[in-house]
């Protein structure tokens, strides 16, 4: 296996397209073109086992961060812990997503403002997204959260919550009943990009940290 250093002082990644996070083997996306820029450079891992998801570059060429598990792992509960997301402008997007390779099937927590400031920046989702019942927005405060998605036959619970407060009721949650995907090729994809048809457009580079993945079956 050729082993390819990345950058910052970062563990290595096992191959040139592919990590270790969590325990988990997880693919890197490398493109120049279709849907943005996105550059392994952008993706590490630090000595905490740690991992890093950074856009680069400058207004009207930014390049994006994605990664996604080598296979899937079906139904069960998923957990990912990561730090702040407040602090992201109005056009980026932080995206947990579950899809297969055509990019269907698709279910998601994503952390975005969508370029409009004075929005929410979070939602739960089951696309397609423009069925009114099938997102549900809400506000993920800073500091350090816990998101679950327990995806189990014809139902997916999301579950968003402040680390620092697992006693506390969560910040949000909900339950999808109606267009959940049946468990089959989807994969698990943690991406970070930029949207571009923004009022607001992208003004500064972002990374986003997150310290741990956890599946149960």
């Amino acid at each position: 296996i050729l082993a390819v250093a990345t950058a910052r002082g970062s563990a290595p990644l096992t191959s040139p397209f592919s990590l270790q996070f969590s325990g988990y083997q997880w693919e890197v996306r490398q493109t120049s073109a279709g849907g943005g820029a996105y550059d392994r450079k952008n993706v590490w891992t630090d000595q905490r086992g740690f991992l890093h998801l950074r856009i680069t570059g400058q207004p009207g060429q930014w390049v994006n961060a994605e990664v996604k598990l080598s296979r899937s792992l079906g139904y069960g509960s998923y957990r990912f812990v990561v730090e702040d997301v407040a602090h992201l402008e109005p056009s980026a997007v932080f995206a947990v997503s579950g899809l297969d390779d055509e990019g269907r099937r698709e279910m998601d927590l994503q952390v975005s403002r969508w370029g409009q400031a004075e929005d929410s920046n979070a939602q739960f989702i089951v696309q397609p997204w423009d069925v009114p019942a099938n997102s549900v927005r809400f506000s993920a405060p800073p500091g350090t959260l816990a998101d679950w998605i327990n995806w189990e036959p014809a139902r997916v619970t999301f579950r968003t919550l402040q680390e620092s407060k697992r006693k506390m009721p969560a910040v949000a949650e909900h339950v999808f009943t109606s267009g959940v995907p049946a468990a089959g090729s989807e994969r698990f994809h943690i991406a970070l990009y930029v949207y571009d048809h923004s009022p607001h457009p992208m003004q500064n580079e972002v990374e986003i940290v997150l310290e741990s993945f956890e599946f149960l079956p």
